[in-house]
């Protein structure tokens, strides 16, 4: 559980008691209800971590774009809905190069739009021979975006390393060294689903 949940459950408890106290416990419903659901938002399951070669989802969700560019660069997308578990985690281990801030709009974030244009924190974690991109990208809903990590931390496969609350989208981007394990329309777990496997040194 993400201590933010903890916090917003508690306010909606407490405005639920406010309500039962001055009215009665039908008008505090709405609130009970919001309280469970913070608590359920903002669940965090352990994962089994896949071991090798391999980069994991940074995000549960539905892969809704695999895009190629010239350069031979890949991007996954990955779109989360309100449902989904919004603890973001490392694709890779290794070391973080580089953490940068991009605003932006709020744009419905499955559309491809929302990978250039919405609010979003990119970062770049660099392991021997390869590096990675994965972008957290605001949302229609979701505006805010925690990271926990800042450029020289070291980070493991799989590791928590922020969350976006409510409707978001998470963007990977790999090398040419990577080959792509999932489809479009798939849906994938953070830290355990395989999305990249490395081809190349």
């Amino acid at each position: 559980m993400v201590i933010t949940g903890i916090y917003y459950a508690l306010a909606m408890f407490a405005a639920a008691a406010m309500m039962t106290w001055l009215l009665s416990w039908p008008f505090a419903l709405p609130f009970y209800i919001l309280a469970v659901f913070c608590l359920y938002f903002f669940r965090d399951p352990e994962r089994d971590i896949p071991e090798g070669e391999v980069a994991v989802a940074p995000a549960d969700g539905k892969v809704v774009a695999i895009k190629s560019d010239q350069g031979g660069a890949q991007r996954v997308s990955i779109f989360l809905n309100i449902f989904d578990v919004h603890v973001n985690r490392s694709p890779i281990g290794g070391k973080i190069a580089c953490v940068k801030y991009q605003k932006g709009q709020f744009l419905v974030a499955s559309k491809e739009s929302a990978s250039h244009s919405n609010e979003q924190n990119i970062i770049t974690v660099q392991a021997e021979g390869t590096s990675v991109v994965f972008k957290q990208i605001a949302g229609l809903i979701a505006r805010r975006i925690v990271c926990y990590k800042k450029a020289g931390d070291l980070v493991g496969k799989g590791e928590r390393i922020g969350l976006i609350k409510f409707g978001s989208r998470v963007d990977v981007l790999f090398g040419p060294e990577w080959e792509i394990a999932v489809g479009e329309g798939e849906r994938v777990s953070a830290g355990s689903s395989i999305i990249a496997r490395r081809t190349a040194a």
